[in-house]
């Protein structure tokens, strides 16, 4: 075993944008911040949607392309993505959030104003229902179940051991 050696290279790279933009808030005087996009899928509902190019087309270590045909079926993915994505949110968006809206409107009402007063005036009835559920149980089902009960208790089951 010979005395092994290691050298330490730690270097920061920084983008000069990202210094820029890093810096800003403490030079600026026009109070302008840099300040990230929100989030509009903080619940992560969508993120099975979260595709990239590597998840649709896949090309096994076997068998390549040529670089520059993998980097403009890239390109071309990436851009067609995003145009029809935007195309598609432009014609749609305000159409469907107006019939999404008065469906959830509707549902809404529905559930405030009918079903839940319906539900509401059932649970407040069932103690007596139930009472007299009870009392019907008990004056016809219970003594079936009492004479059969006596008249099974006489069986006996025997096994037979080999």
């Amino acid at each position: 075993m010979g005395l092994e050696k290691e050298k330490l290279d730690t270097s920061i790279i920084m983008d000069e944008d990202e210094f820029n933009r890093s810096i800003e808030p403490i030079l600026s005087k026009k109070g302008k911040v840099y300040v990230e996009p929100p989030d509009r899928d903080p619940n992560d509902i969508n993120a099975h949607l979260k595709v990239g190019f590597e998840d649709v087309i896949a090309e096994p270590v076997s068998t390549h392309s040529f670089d520059r045909v993998w980097i403009g079926s890239h390109a071309v993915f990436e851009l067609v993505k995003f145009l029809f994505y935007r195309v598609l949110t432009t014609v749609l968006a305000v159409p469907v959030a107006f019939v999404l809206g008065l469906v959830f409107g509707v549902l809404s009402c529905i559930h405030i104003w009918l079903v839940m007063p319906v539900i509401q005036s059932f649970m407040m009835l069932l103690p007596s229902v139930q009472v007299v559920w009870r009392s019907l149980m008990d004056m016809f089902v219970a003594p079936l179940f009492h004479s059969m009960g006596k008249t099974l208790s006489s069986v006996q089951v025997k096994t037979m051991e080999d």
